[in-house]
């Protein structure tokens, strides 16, 4: 069964969505279930995880709706404010929603590069074990120290890094990415997904081979138990189709046993994520 660990859904709003630059146009509306079932079916997709694009209630109560309606969305990771006084209470309702799988913070738009490390923010992450929610960690290179930091204290949280840290693929910059990654695997409760990496590159230029060195890293690092296939569908289409993403990883796998490659294709995300 292959699962993609990892893609959106959304309405799009110019003022919700001001994330989606110039650059980034073609992208510039609505992406629903209705349009990735034909994808998945082009692509031989089993199932996905819908992960938020949006940090509102609102829009973790959008992806549960959708995923209650489609049987091919297997579980949600939603946004709720984990800084939050109430977060016990928040947690506590939203345990009631089965598939609901865990959370995300788009830390990679703070301009604390320690958020992570805030006080406020640990208590909230200390929370989620005792609901058995996993966390998506969604970080720029520059803040992967404070990310190493993070995983040490929770040894227990089931963690998964979005888009391996989304190097700097563009400008050629590799060595502090990898070392930092390195330290980080060493965790054996960090996952990572392999995805949005096409859109780290050059959008017009990138080539498989350059992309291939650092996915050579995550795969060392973590090893193939820990590594989850993502496709960031519909924002890897800004920089190529569904098709190229998949292949990316498929033709990069294709060297290790059947076993391992169906465990990176979904099984690794079947179980990280309970789906």
């Amino acid at each position: 069964m292959i699962v993609d660990s990892h893609q959106h859904f959304w309405k799009y709003e110019r003022k919700r969505h001001s994330w989606i630059d110039d650059e980034m146009k073609v992208i510039r509306r609505d992406f629903l279930p209705s349009d990735l079932e034909a994808v998945y079916a082009e692509n031989n997709i089993d199932g996905c995880v819908a992960v938020q694009a949006d940090q509102t209630l609102r829009e973790t109560d959008f992806l549960l709706d959708l995923a209650s309606r489609y049987d091919f969305i297997r579980g949600v990771v939603g946004w709720v404010d984990l800084r939050g006084d109430d977060i016990e209470t928040v947690l506590e309702k939203y345990s009631k929603q089965e598939k609901l799988k865990g959370f995300r913070h788009v830390v990679q738009g703070e301009t604390d590069p320690c958020f992570l490390l805030r006080k406020d923010f640990l208590r909230g992450i200390s929370a989620l074990e005792n609901h058995n929610f996993t966390y998506d960690i969604l970080v720029f290179p520059h803040q992967l120290l404070a990310v190493l930091e993070f995983v040490k204290r929770f040894p227990n949280q089931k963690f998964v890094i979005d888009h391996i840290a989304k190097p700097y693929i563009k400008d050629g910059f590799f060595e502090g990415w990898a070392v930092l990654m390195r330290e980080i695997a060493k965790y054996e409760n960090v996952f990572c997904k392999v995805s949005g990496m096409i859109t780290e590159a050059d959008y017009q230029n990138w080539t498989e081979k350059q992309i291939h060195q650092y996915m050579e890293v995550v795969f060392t690092a973590f090893g193939t138990d820990r590594i989850m296939f993502g496709s960031d569908w519909p924002v890897c289409l800004v920089a190529g189709s569904y098709k190229q993403v998949k292949e990316i990883v498929t033709g990069f796998i294709g060297k290790f046993p059947k076993a391992q490659q169906a465990g990176i294709m979904g099984n690794n995300a079947t179980k990280f994520y309970d789906l």
